[in-house]
């Protein structure tokens, strides 16, 4: 089983070879600090690089972070996550709930100089739904009326979107639907021109027009990402010139580079946490945010052995998370009892699963599981630590773990087909409601690339997650979910480890940085330099 004392002794070789390394580097780089920065911009890392910024077809916080500062949908989240107006001014609600009346902003155009129209909008949102657009973001609209007819490509027009001039579009929907106001601030509704799509056909996916604050200047794929600010921008318009994404898969360069002042901000990898917040020199400089997200261990409920219940409770048993988060993870988290974040949940947690490995070696030994080979998935090195210690457990439990490591679309790729037995994941928030960790991650007609990865199927789960998206109030359909979440659990489709507590370190002369719970709810407009 997973040993701490094993772990620390292998942490610390690591650290000499990295500190050894490091100093190697930061030696090299030393001498090219400022000069390779260009003036005004803000430069941050990434560690992938983005496989597409076309808001039909986003599907990752890194992407959707980027669109976020280039698009803008007809509503926002604010800074308390409450819903806010955006390129519409002022919405209406029907006293039913089915029809939303939104009034545009006159001041709002396109990067290009084109002022944004109502037609605009129901371009943009049909255009996800369109069978050729093979969007995987078709489920944020699934609402709206008439969309099934229009999906089947039975008509060319989709009846709950009309434009009754050029500054009003009307949204009816086929019932009333709590979540939806917050499932427009999502990228899949950001608005797009559409004689730019037709343009630029593929290439618009890297190359953006939008009405957002920043511009896509330049994208050298697997180097950097450059925004420059729009000076037209109808809102308030960014205090830099623009911001430069530097694409670095590896932490100890990430880190040389943060420290030799080519990068401004840093997401503080877990390998250099303890350093940073002990450091008198950066730990004023550091932030940190309960973020919005669960990070799980998808069990493929589609076949054996995970198709059974009992076997995936057992799971949740041979793992101690506990002592995982306490140790190897140094706290930065909150033990997850099921899929909802603690800061969502309005009702009493679920009572989740406790380390109990005796209990757990006994159900796989009378279900024939000793020996069982399995596969693990996970994306890059970043994750092959946490796979060892799950594989350690595991093994300890009598069970023959397999880890394969993909880069990040064949990982997606294989896992939204089923491939593996088990995957390493976790989803952050794109709205704040409970619903969005419900019914994209186990709702059973969302099976594969749109979110239920682990091809949970429970009839009564969909009627509750359904219940809850059209209760009447807030109170009533937290009511649904919480059975919802309460069954889920007890099901354990997920062995569930924690909400992630993100940490970021700045350099001491960026002023006005900011954390959010949500990666759409920054536009990078207060950032700025104080020298």
């Amino acid at each position: 089983m997973f040993k701490p004392e094993k772990t620390r002794f292998r942490t610390l070789l690591s650290l000499i070879a990295l500190l050894a390394a490091a100093a190697l580097m930061l030696a090299l780089i030393a001498a090219c600090t400022s000069r390779n920065r260009e003036y005004g911009f803000v430069y941050m890392r990434l560690k992938e690089n983005p496989t597409t910024l076309d808001p039909a077809h986003i599907n990752s916080v890194d992407a959707g972070s980027i669109a976020a500062k280039v698009f803008n949908g007809l509503v926002r989240l604010g800074k308390d996550m409450d819903v806010e107006p955006d390129i519409a001014e002022s919405w209406v609600v029907s006293p039913d709930g089915l029809r939303y009346t939104f009034t545009l902003r006159d001041d709002v155009f396109f990067s290009s100089g084109r002022k944004v129209k109502s037609t605009d909008i129901k371009y943009s949102f049909e255009r996800v739904l369109q069978p050729e657009t093979r969007s995987p973001n078709t489920w944020v609209f699934e609402n709206i009326k008439g969309v099934e007819p229009f999906m089947k490509g039975e008509t060319d027009d989709l009846e709950g979107i009309t434009t009754e001039d050029e500054h009003t579009v009307v949204i009816e929907l086929k019932e009333p639907f709590s979540p939806f106001l917050g499932l427009l601030t999502m990228p899949p509704a950001y608005v797009v021109p559409m004689e730019q799509v037709l343009h630029k056909g593929p290439e618009f996916s890297s190359e953006p027009v939008g009405t957002g604050p920043f511009m896509l200047d330049e994208w050298k794929p697997d180097r950097s990402l450059k925004l420059v600010r729009n000076k037209g921008y109808f809102g308030k318009v960014p205090r830099v010139s623009g911001i430069i994404y530097r694409i670095i898969p590896e932490d100890l360069t990430a880190i040389a580079e943060f420290e030799s002042e080519n990068i401004h901000i840093l997401t503080i990898p877990g390998s250099d946490y303890s350093r940073y917040k002990g450091s008198k020199k950066w730990s004023g400089y550091i932030s940190s945010l309960p973020a919005l997200n669960t990070y799980y261990l998808g069990l493929n409920n589609s076949r054996p052995p995970f198709d059974d219940p009992e076997v995936r409770r057992a799971m949740n048993m041979a793992i101690d998370r506990q002592r995982i988060l306490s140790t190897y993870f140094e706290g930065r988290g909150r033990i997850a009892n099921g899929p909802v974040p603690d800061i969502l949940r309005s009702w009493q947690a679920p009572e989740g699963y406790s380390y109990r490995p005796m209990e757990a070696r006994r159900i796989f030994s009378e279900r024939g599981l000793k020996g069982k080979k399995l596969t693990l998935y996970i994306k890059g090195r970043d994750n092959e630590d946490m796979a060892e210690i799950i594989q350690s457990y595991l093994k300890d439990a009598g069970l023959d773990v397999v880890i394969t490591m993909r880069e990040w679309s064949s990982f997606m790729e294989s896992v939204n087909k089923g491939e593996p037995d088990m995957f390493w994941l976790s989803w952050w928030a794109d709205y704040a409601d409970p619903e969005n960790f419900l019914f994209p991650l186990f709702y059973s007609g969302n099976a594969g690339e749109q979110g239920n990865r682990v091809w949970y199927s429970n009839p009564e789960v969909d009627e509750l997650i359904r219940k809850g998206q059209h209760a009447p109030s807030r109170q009533k359909g937290d009511d649904y979910y919480r059975q919802a979440e309460d069954i889920i659990v007890s099901e354990a489709p997920w062995v569930f480890f924690w909400h992630k507590t993100d940490y970021m370190v700045r350099q001491p002369y960026i002023a006005d940085f900011e954390m959010h719970p949500v990666y759409t709810m920054d536009k990078g407009t207060d950032i700025h330099f104080i020298r």
